[in-house]
């Protein structure tokens, strides 16, 4: 009896996998947004009687209109990714793009940040049209765009600027210490691209943000006053209160916290300001130190080192396979280094299986903000939160009737009759 030979059969195994993962995705993702779009639809000629009194009929129905939209447009993302997934992999269109940069480079270094930048540049200009759609015509067909063509251009220049600036050189030392380290690079790597986050959150606020955005101190000395007020209250200290031009770009608002620290900022959208009252902001002021409080932000932190450390050494094993590259439809380098080609092959496929995740992840989300909510009304009002919430809701256009099934993979953040009920019950 002739025994498999490994180097035949691990390939085709790992491609049915993909296969099989990405298809399985693709219905499934097909199958959750229509049924959100099912679902919004059927419940669009009445407001849900627990917001019979605030929320107008023609405002439930902008929102059904735009979550329905949104998901139309989300249905050819989602085909549009599928597509060019299998380019990319089993196509052979990695490989080609590989192949053509071997006959002009020698396959060192160059040839790899090559590699990763052609990449970057073709993916980008695949999701370019989709972009523009979504800017130029979706959101502006319900009036939240404020974006100028100029502005859209200058921040995909910036963007692409940054990117380039920042992420080459990161590629660059990742890469070198794939070739560098010896087999156990992928710890070296890891702790590179770990300081690598912590360094961009502390860096973000004051060096990266205003080259997008306008931040100016919060002038309002009263709402001032009322807000160093509750931070006093509740322990925290930040390293100023600043309101960002969200208005130049869209109608949407929201407020943040940024940085990391001593680097900590609080950050009002102008849009968000000009929507709540006073007492409003407060209660979505403390609903974002509840994050704090409860440690969200440095869960989320752990967690993402221990992901990124799995993925890492998970990534290390399967660099040196011949069958991680032929089984995704890439011929790997002879006499020349892999790295570049399993760094974009890795990251392409790793999402198709981590789609089965997002459950967990959406169920953690949306836990973290019950906490954050139950925080903001034991510090300012559940009322007033639960009015700031509905305004946005309003102002967002977000559906109050979505399909229970999509929130259970896709919303990170509970329903509003969730909210609202834990919030007045």
């Amino acid at each position: 009896m002739v025994e498999p030979n490994p180097f035949t059969t691990a390939p085709i195994m790992l491609s049915l996998a993909f296969a099989v993962a990405l298809l399985t995705g693709f219905v499934m993702s097909v199958w959750l947004t229509s049924r959100q779009m099912r679902h919004v639809a059927q419940h669009r000629g009445t407001v849900p009687a627990a917001f019979a009194q605030t929320i107008s009929l023609t405002a439930h129905q902008k929102a059904a209109d735009y979550t329905v939209a949104k998901a139309r447009v989300g249905l050819i993302e989602i085909a549009l990714g599928v597509v060019a997934l299998l380019g990319w992999t089993l196509l052979g269109g990695l490989d080609a793009v590989n192949r053509a940069l071997l006959t002009h480079m020698d396959g060192g270094m160059l040839q790899q940040l090559a590699l990763l930048a052609s990449f970057a540049l073709i993916s980008g200009a695949i999701d370019l049209p989709l972009s523009w759609y979504q800017t130029f015509v979706l959101e502006a067909r319900f009036g939240f765009n404020k974006m100028t063509l100029g502005l859209w251009l200058s921040d995909l220049l910036k963007s692409t600027a940054m990117a380039t600036l920042i992420g080459m050189p990161v590629a660059a030392a990742i890469l070198w210490l794939m070739g560098a380290t010896g087999p156990a690079w992928w710890l070296w790597a890891w702790g590179l691209w770990m300081g690598f986050n912590l360094l961009l959150l502390m860096i973000y606020p004051t060096f990266i943000a205003p080259l997008f955005n306008q931040f100016k101190p919060l002038e309002d000395e009263t709402l001032k006053t009322r807000v160093t007020a509750l931070m006093q209250r509740c322990g925290f200290a930040a390293k100023g209160l600043f309101v960002m031009d969200g208005s130049k770009r869209s109608a949407h608002g929201n407020a943040y916290f940024t940085g990391f620290g001593a680097a900590k900022r609080v950050v009002f959208y102008d849009t968000l300001l000009a929507k709540l009252s006073p007492g409003e902001v407060d209660a979505v002021l403390a609903h974002e130190l509840g994050h704090f409080k409860h440690k969200h932000i440095i869960k989320r932190i752990v967690a993402m080192f221990a992901i990124s450390l799995a993925g890492f050494a998970l990534l290390g094993w399967v660099a040196s396979k011949p069958w991680f590259y032929l089984g995704l439809g890439v011929t790997p380098n002879f006499g020349v280094p892999n790295d570049a080609l399993a760094l974009l092959l890795f990251m392409l496929v790793i999402p198709t299986f981590g789609f089965f995740l997002s459950p967990v992840f959406a169920q953690l989300s949306r836990r973290h903000e019950f906490e954050a909510d139950a925080y903001a009304a034991a510090h300012t009002s559940a009322s007033e939160l639960g009015s700031a919430l509905l305004k946005l809701y309003e102002d967002n256009a977000s559906t109050l009737t979505p399909d229970p099934v999509y929130v259970k993979f896709h919303y990170s953040h509970p329903p509003a009759s969730e909210r609202l009920s834990r919030l007045h019950g």
